[in-house]
């Protein structure tokens, strides 16, 4: 007879990782498992590019802000507001995974509350792009983000989420 021990120690095994925060989870995104308000952002593609090897490369990061949402741009008009930032998990350079150089951030739209139609703020809505610079030296290698952003509706502002980005990078 087949000792359990095995399937048991396997159960555990994935119920403790279920259990743990990953990198880019805060105590908010650990919240929203529990009911608070779901992401408003939405990582699009790509998972997987293939850039040269010991090279500099750029890769595109797709998002969507769902509709009725606004989150701030990358640089805010108003002082007091959360601006839109990648974090990028720990590799650091020289670690032999994935650097991450810089982030273009595209310029983000006017718009105006109905309570304060003259006050213009600078945000994202619907689908836009954020350009990577990287280097990675040969391999395959997972570059794990989140995008930080504070996401509203027209009538009020929510705590800060991050979504999450995988993208396995293939250095050739």
């Amino acid at each position: 007879m087949r000792s359990p021990l095995p399937v048991l120690a396997f159960f555990l095994l994935c119920a403790s990782l279920s259990a743990q925060k990953m990198p880019w989870e805060s105590d908010s995104s650990a919240a929203s498992k529990e009911g608070a308000q779901p992401q408003s952002v939405e990582y699009l593609f790509p998972e997987q590019v293939s850039v040269p090897a010991g090279k500099d490369a750029v890769v595109e990061l797709h998002f969507r802000v769902k509709p009725g949402m606004h989150i701030n741009s990358h640089q805010p008009r108003e002082k007091g507001l959360i601006p839109t930032q990648l974090i990028v998990a720990e590799g650091g350079p020289g670690s032999g995974t994935v650097d991450v150089s810089a982030v273009d951030f595209p310029s983000g739209g006017d718009f105006s509350l109905p309570s304060m139609p003259s006050e213009k703020l600078s945000v994202y809505t619907g689908e836009f792009v954020l350009r990577a610079h990287i280097h990675a030296n040969a391999g395959d290698h997972m570059l794990e983000a989140a995008l930080r952003y504070q996401a509203c509706d027209d009538r009020s502002c929510y705590p800060p989420r991050k979504a999450p980005v995988a993208v396995n990078i293939m250095a050739r």
